[in-house]
């Protein structure tokens, strides 16, 4: 069975950081692109960041930019987003995912080019 299981999330205060990390089991991820995903209550959930699967190549949302850092280990299957200077609108569950493709060669946003899901990780960023 695959899982892809996300840890790391908490409460912090604005311009504090936290480390998600997602790891995933049931299947090696190692060609498919993996990605960040966020919820907050009432809205869509929407991309954050994406990494390719070799070279590292990685596409950020513009609210993500210069601020939150995704990164991988496909030794340990499990992918990471380092979030800093962390701001209340940061506030929302975020999930990880990996692409129901293997080695596609642009980092897709579309929730629909994501087969596999965790269950997501609270992040609570007070003001």
């Amino acid at each position: 069975q695959v899982q892809l299981a996300e840890s790391g999330g908490g409460l912090v205060q604005a311009g504090g950081s936290l480390r998600l990390s997602c790891a995933a089991s049931g299947r090696t991820f190692s060609s498919h692109i993996m990605a960040w995903f966020c919820q907050a209550p009432g809205k869509e959930r929407a991309f954050v960041a994406g990494i390719r699967w070799r070279g590292g190549n990685t596409y950020y949302a513009d609210s993500a930019k210069g601020r939150f850092t995704i990164s991988r280990d496909n030794a340990k299957n499990t992918v990471y987003l380092q979030m800093n200077s962390l701001k209340a609108e940061d506030t929302a569950v975020y999930y990880c995912a990996a692409d129901r493709r293997s080695q596609r060669i642009v980092v897709v946003t579309t929730i629909d080019e994501y087969g596999y899901w965790g269950q997501g990780t609270q992040v609570s960023v007070s003001s």
